[in-house]
């Protein structure tokens, strides 16, 4: 189903997206993006479609590692915009702030550098993938504690079946398709 990034941001994403059965366990269909990524003409028009929409209503772009790097720094040069990248556990150097998040079996860790963001600062987080919204939600913890507004979350795929929209509960959700 198309989300509301819009027709044409879903059609690429839907026209560069495979699908693999059993991957990365038998049962589970695997839909990957870096076909998107590879495809030059594609890739160029989603950046900019995406820098177009959020044009004038951010002042930074945070990245989720690790796909969420390739789509965040292109949209911030885009726009002209400074790129904030939000990172697993132990991946940044010196000074970081941190947030623990529930998995299935145990916790995870998001961290970052908290000097990267200015007070009043609206951030848009992109990742390519929305399922359970636990990353998403220690992302837009993170912001918050620097005092940064969280403007929306972007991100190509969304898992319906997860939840993970209810993990954000009073942010904007954008997606490109939903699945």
């Amino acid at each position: 189903m198309i989300g509301e990034l819009g027709d044409r941001i879903a059609a690429l994403v839907q026209s560069n997206m495979l699908e693999i059965p059993d991957f990365p366990e038998p049962g589970v269909l695997f839909r990957d993006i870096t076909e998107l990524f590879a495809n030059g003409p594609a890739f160029k028009e989603l950046v900019e479609l995406i820098g177009a929409r959020y044009a004038g209503r951010i002042d930074a772009v945070a990245g989720l590692e690790s796909r969420g790097f390739i789509l965040g720094a292109p949209v911030a040069a885009e726009l002209g915009l400074g790129m904030l990248t939000i990172r697993k556990a132990g991946k940044l150097p010196g000074h970081v702030i941190g947030v623990d998040y529930a998995l299935e079996y145990g916790t995870a860790r998001m961290e970052m550098h908290p000097e990267s963001v200015h007070e009043g600062q609206r951030v848009l987080i992109i990742d390519d993938v929305l399922a359970t919204g636990g990353t998403a939600n220690a992302a837009v913890s993170l912001l918050r504690q620097c005092g940064a507004s969280v403007e929306a979350v972007a991100v190509l795929l969304e898992l319906d079946v997860l939840g993970g929209r209810s993990a954000l509960s009073g942010i904007t959700v954008e997606s490109a398709l939903h699945l």
